[in-house]
């Protein structure tokens, strides 16, 4: 049970979403053009998270959440006649916009059939596999510390409303990963937040921990917060499919908790390279089934009265490959909950989205900076940021588009996000 209580501890502070809740006091326009619908497996009718939708040709575009569902608004002076749909081992698919304008649609995408060449044969048993790759972390991923620049974006909406928004530039000290390599560490560098957001209406919700807490999802370097000691008792894997990504053939592996547990465990999928086993991609969420022992993951403080219960959740972290080392690249985190007041007949939903893409990397000049300069894990940016803003860094972009992708968003930002080279 020592196992199990440490996992729960561990797992409360990647529940990330740790929430602080307190009363609150206090559209589209015709420029523009939605879309929204959901995206599945056409084969097996499941969801499809972390799709990319976008329009061919621009940089417009989203990601699918953890129940497949996509919104996208596109402004009509672009004049864009197609939006495209992708996602890891299917194959893309482009869809006229005037037929996305009747409502929800619901997009289906054909898994791609996958070339197999020469591949390195491995045992069947994915739990092997999966064995193997947590013992190669240390060979496949740096050995070394690298210094890292990210950008961070923070949303919180109500409804369909956004109640919050912020954004970051952060450095990173990326600690090694060989064993005892030391904790990572995240540190503000330039912020701002969006003044341009409803006032919440029942809750104000806050989200401790920001970019600090993303970094537990890279699940090579923690992969014990998931995959603790004697993991094979609580979960069960299974090899899904093999797929090409980066012209590489990879392992689908899925896990999830046994039936006979009844607290709250992940389950998700492994995307793990054949040649070597370095684990290149992970989605994963948390079983929500115990509603009860699950809700007390997230939420730190909350007013009497009110009743939090967590809808879905998804978690997502890629790593991209460099002379034969694998380097954390992108982190995705979503929560939806509802929120409930004593003697009031509805609810009120709220989803929460935290991403993270590394924008710079400096394998050669790695110093860690001290403690108290660090973000930490109760820290909120909300709160933080302004401390942090500076109008002359974001130029012409002293604005937030919260419909824009990351990636977007990245490139509109450009030199500014490549603070080594400065």
């Amino acid at each position: 049970m020592k196992t199990i209580a440490n996992y729960l501890r561990k797992m409360s502070t990647l529940a990330l979403m740790v929430l602080m809740l307190s009363p609150a006091f206090g559209q589209n326009g015709n420029g523009f053009i939605t879309i929204s619908g959901t995206l599945k497996d056409a084969k097996t009718n499941n969801s499809l998270y972390f799709a990319y939708v976008t329009v061919p040709g621009t940089h417009i575009g989203t990601v699918s959440n953890s129940e497949g569902e996509f919104t996208l608004k596109i402004n009509r002076s672009i004049d864009a006649k197609e939006v495209e749909f992708s996602h890891l081992g299917y194959k893309s698919k482009r869809i006229a916009l005037n037929k996305l304008l009747n409502g929800a649609v619901e997009v289906k995408l054909e898994p791609a059939s996958v070339a197999l060449g020469e591949v390195t044969i491995r045992p069947e048993d994915p739990l092997t596999i999966v064995k193997e790759a947590l013992r190669k972390v240390q060979f496949n991923y740096s050995d070394k510390p690298n210094m890292l620049t990210g950008f961070y974006r923070e949303t919180i909406k109500q409804r369909r409303d956004y109640i919050s928004i912020s954004e970051a530039i952060v450095d990173i000290y990326k600690a090694s990963y060989k064993p005892m390599g030391g904790g990572d560490r995240v540190k503000l560098y330039k912020g701002r937040k969006s003044a341009n957001v409803k006032k919440a209406d029942t809750l104000a919700v806050k989200l401790q921990g920001g970019p600090s807490v993303s970094l537990l999802l890279d699940v090579a370097k923690n992969a014990d917060v998931i995959f603790f000691e004697d993991f094979e008792d609580y979960y069960e894997f299974r090899i899904d499919d093999v797929v090409t990504i980066d012209d590489k053939i990879s392992y689908v592996i899925s896990f999830a908790q046994k039936e006979n547990i009844d607290f709250p465990l992940y389950y998700g999928r492994l995307f793990i390279d054949t040649r070597n086993l370095a684990i290149t991609h992970a989605h994963f969420s948390l079983n929500l089934d115990n509603e009860e022992e699950a809700a007390k993951l997230f939420v730190l403080r909350k007013p009497r009265g009110v009743k939090f219960t967590p809808t879905s959740t998804s978690y997502y972290v890629t790593y991209t490959e460099n002379n034969g080392k694998y380097y954390l690249n992108y982190m995705r985190n979503e929560l939806t909950f509802k929120a409930n007041w004593q003697r009031k007949i509805f609810n009120t939903n709220y989803a929460v989205v935290a991403e993270m893409a590394i924008t710079d990397r400096d394998l050669e000049n790695a110093e860690r900076f001290a403690l108290r300069e660090s973000f930490g894990q109760r820290d909120v940016l909300a709160d933080a940021v302004d401390a942090f803003n500076d109008d002359d860094f974001w130029g012409e972009h002293n604005y937030i588009k919260p419909e824009e992708s990351i990636e977007d968003a990245i490139r509109r930002y450009g030199r500014r996000l490549m603070r080594q080279q400065k």
